[in-house]
């Protein structure tokens, strides 16, 4: 019978040595080779990118637009009231045309009423405009009694968790809306605070021209 011929054998692949100048290297690959989709979000806001601010006064219809469009906002929450602006160059921002504009561009509209000051907030803040002379529109800052009743009122039972969720997962930059330029004169810079505060997500105030 004729001899059975073996096989010859595998090489066995080397393991290379954990030593320093190998880990370093391996450090090295990681970082020039990321994960292809790094996580998004933030800890307690899973999907969530970024929330941005933004009123009205001093922008024009285009700077406005625009300023939503490069900051990559899909989730746009009036904070409003009255979903009405004075004024002919600002008609853009009157709820029906407003809508409708943001959703041309593909970005969600909501409106959440029970976030925007009360009439008796809002009468406060007037009567602390007219005792430093201020005009709304060039008011710089909020009173510090209406910024204490507004957190009292609106932001003590408020769950910024809950807010998130209800959005929808396909919230990813969020913008809340209202009048005034400056963030510091309108409670849209206190709701932001708070869910800075409570999420840990990235605010950014933009004041478009």
């Amino acid at each position: 019978m004729p001899a059975e011929r073996s096989k010859p054998a595998r090489p066995r692949a080397r393991k290379t040595p954990n030593t320093p100048c190998n880990l370093l290297l391996q450090v090295q690959q990681k970082v020039a080779n990321p994960d292809p989709a790094p996580k998004r979000g933030f800890g307690d806001a899973p999907g969530l990118s970024k929330l941005i601010t933004i009123g009205v006064y001093g922008s024009t219809e285009a700077g406005f637009f625009t300023a939503l469009q490069a900051a990559g906002v899909d989730t746009f929450c009036d904070v409003r009231r009255r979903r009405g602006v004075r004024g002919s160059e600002y008609a853009f921002a009157n709820h029906h045309r407003l809508e409708t504009r943001l959703t041309g561009l593909g970005i969600r509209y909501l409106h959440f009423l029970d976030l925007a000051p009360s009439q008796a907030l809002r009468e406060l803040q007037y009567a602390a405009d007219r005792e430093t002379q201020t005009a709304k529109r060039q008011r710089a800052t909020l009173s510090e009694e209406f910024v204490n009743r507004y957190r009292e009122e609106r932001l003590g039972a408020f769950d910024s968790r809950r807010f998130i969720e209800q959005l929808g997962p396909e919230a990813r930059v969020v913008a809340l809306f209202c009048v005034e330029r400056a963030p510091a004169a309108c409670h849209r810079s206190l709701l932001a605070e708070r869910l800075q505060r409570d999420l840990g997500v990235e605010i950014v105030h933009l004041m478009p021209e």
